[in-house]
């Protein structure tokens, strides 16, 4: 029995999670206001806790590896590490967008995001980048991964020939994440689902790293930033340079 905490902060969203054998059986989560630094230890200290467990009755640690929020993803990454090396337990990491696909995945099972013919889907997860920018790539609905990821702006043109696929196979094309909502303005012929990210979204391609012995090395492992930290000068600030 493997038991793995999961952590999700790519987003706006700080997410922990216990998951047992690839299932979630406890989640805490908060999307008020980007707290996750003060937030990430509590929340998995009060999952352990109501769980009966300490920590080092955990076998791993997944932790959302990006793309999404500098910030945010350094401070996943560096509480998990920190996790790792103190318990001496195998680090893991899962992209942003897979977490994602696998929220939806869940979501469909029970019910929550309905999606008629949803063998013959395409998924489009979405983080959004600003502006008309998402952080994207496709997947099937077994989740498997189609193109590779990129930093895309979305216009009236974007993924035209996986549209047209999906509505050649008989399916639709579904675009989910914070970064969607957005976007389906603008593309025409898509269908929306409300997906938030969680550490919930972890639980399966975590259980499935770990049982493949596909971990991180702690001392060197970073998050997939995509792309780089860029640093901006307040206009709030009376003293900043002009």
């Amino acid at each position: 029995m493997a038991n793995i905490l999961c952590i999700e902060t790519s987003a706006a969203v700080c997410s922990v999670a216990l998951a047992v054998n690839g299932e979630t059986v406890a989640v805490r989560e908060s999307d008020l206001g980007r707290n996750h630094a003060g937030n990430i230890g509590l929340f998995a200290d009060e999952i352990l806790r109501a769980n009966n467990l300490n920590p080092d009755d955990l076998d791993a640690v997944a932790v959302s590896s990006g793309p999404g929020s500098y910030t945010g993803l350094r401070i996943g990454v560096s509480f998990a590490k920190g996790l790792c090396y103190g318990l001496q337990i195998p680090l893991i990491s899962v992209g942003s967008l897979t977490s994602l696909v696998e929220v939806a995945r869940e979501n469909h099972q029970a019910g929550i995001a309905p999606v008629e013919e949803w063998d013959k889907a395409l998924l489009a997860p979405m983080i959004d980048a600003r502006r008309m920018e998402v952080y994207t790539c496709v997947f099937d609905t077994c989740g498997t991964q189609l193109t590779e990821v990129e930093a895309k702006i979305i216009d009236t043109e974007s993924f035209a020939e996986l549209r047209q696929k999906a509505t050649e196979q008989g399916g639709e094309f579904v675009i989910l994440g914070d970064g969607a909502a957005k976007c389906r303005e603008v593309l025409e012929g898509v269908h929306y689902i409300e997906v938030a990210p969680s550490a919930c979204g972890l639980a399966r391609p975590a259980q499935q790293a770990y049982d493949n012995q596909q971990w991180e090395n702690i001392a060197y492992f970073e998050p997939f930033y995509l792309k780089d930290f860029v640093v901006t000068k307040s206009q709030k600030n009376p003293l900043a340079k002009k």
